[in-house]
């Protein structure tokens, strides 16, 4: 039941995505209207991190998805009979904050529920779920909206019947017993011990490459693989969206025996490919580039969160694990939302091609850096 809540809220925050052609010329978006409906969710994270990442420790992982899947169900049907732009970024905001709450109450409660002999491969349990969820939720959207007669409706409506009845499951379960921490919604941010402070950075600013490189697939490749490729609609866009999800979870699950540090370089190596080609795909508007982009960007998304949350375990106690992993997000996060603006405005005064251009050199200046840091850094 834990593992189908951290699927179902992954699913809910990537559904939309093959949608947003169709959003755009339903209510004659700009790109930068795209990326604020994309990143609208991700503040909702944001929000749930900084307030309530420490929810868990105070009421338990299973009132915390709990209340995670009914947010969750609230924010899908807004989207689903939004009737603007505002409400459509209102669900997704929604949508945001349960997806904050689920996954690191998800994270807690598979540290929980794992069997004993199996407590260290519970981080890679909860990033290859999570990848899983992401993938499959613009693959639903996207074949469902490309044959449906109701497009950004029907959608929908499958993943808020799952939720409902996740939900209801979720009910029977029984809080395991806990340590209860005192609770408030003051900010506080929490790093490991001195001796991980530049580790810990590190691994923050590596998944942070990764989501943005997720995140610019997802936002806006819908709309310049229409220039691209020769196959338009939004299974074309949710199928290239899936891909790199489904094969981040391929690759974690394959990988998972490789030492963190080790899948997190080779990770960054896979990621600053991917930007390299696709840079030089919107340069040539060769189609076998994008494809190929497609795929490492997959393959250095699931490695670099693969060593990354291996990593986060290492830096962290089950006393402090959940504050520190929720700093660990927001810095990550920031990576679905900084950079994928910055296209979105780029695009709006001098093109996409120009955006998307821009955002492959700057993240791929910080992949090389972070390449370089990692030999001096990590040494546990």
């Amino acid at each position: 039941m834990v593992s189908l809540a951290l699927c179902i809220g992954t699913v809910g925050t990537a559904l939309a995505s093959p949608l947003y052609p169709l959003y755009q010329e339903l209510w004659q978006l700009l790109p930068s209207h795209i990326t604020y409906l994309f990143v609208a969710y991700m503040f909702g994270c944001l929000a749930t991190l900084l307030f309530l990442g420490r929810t868990s420790n105070r009421f338990g992982f299973v009132r915390s998805l709990q209340v995670g899947i009914a947010l969750v169900t609230i924010g899908l049907i807004l989207s689903a009979w939004a009737p603007t732009a505002l409400y459509l970024g209102l669900g997704r905001f929604i949508i945001g904050i349960a997806s904050g709450l689920i996954t690191t109450s998800a994270m807690l409660g598979l540290m929980n529920v794992v069997p004993d002999s199996h407590k260290l491969l519970a981080p890679q349990l909860s990033s290859i779920i999570t990848a899983i969820g992401f993938g499959l939720g613009p693959f639903l959207g996207g074949v469902i909206a490309q044959f449906a007669e109701q497009p950004l409706v029907t959608p929908y409506l499958p993943v808020i019947v799952s939720a409902i009845f996740c939900g209801l499951g979720l009910f029977k379960l029984k809080q395991p017993a806990f340590e209860q921490q005192p609770f408030s919604v003051y900010p506080k941010l929490q790093t490991p011990d001195a001796p991980y402070q530049a580790a810990f950075f590190l691994v923050s600013f590596a998944a942070f490459c990764a989501f943005a490189g997720f995140s610019l697939f997802a936002s806006l490749s819908p709309s310049f693989v229409q220039d691209i490729l020769p196959w338009h609609g939004p299974l074309v866009s949710g199928v290239a969206i899936s891909a790199i999800l489904i094969i981040s979870a391929i690759v974690q699950f394959f990988a998972r025996s490789v030492l963190p540090a080790t899948a997190l370089r080779w990770g960054l190596y896979a990621l600053l490919g991917s930007l390299l080609l696709l840079g030089l795909c919107m340069s040539l508007q060769w189609s076998p580039l994008f494809f190929v982009s497609d795929v490492l960007v997959g393959i250095g998304h699931g490695l670099s969160l693969l060593g990354a949350f291996g990593l986060i375990h290492q830096m962290s106690q089950p006393h402090n694990r959940a504050a520190i992993m929720s700093s660990y997000l927001f810095i990550a996060y920031l990576g679905t939302i900084v950079p994928i603006i910055a296209v979105g405005y780029l695009s709006d005064h001098f093109g996409l091609s120009v955006g998307i251009i821009s955002f492959c050199m700057l993240i791929g200046l910080l992949c090389l850096s972070l390449i370089w840091q990692q030999r001096k850094v990590l040494t546990f």
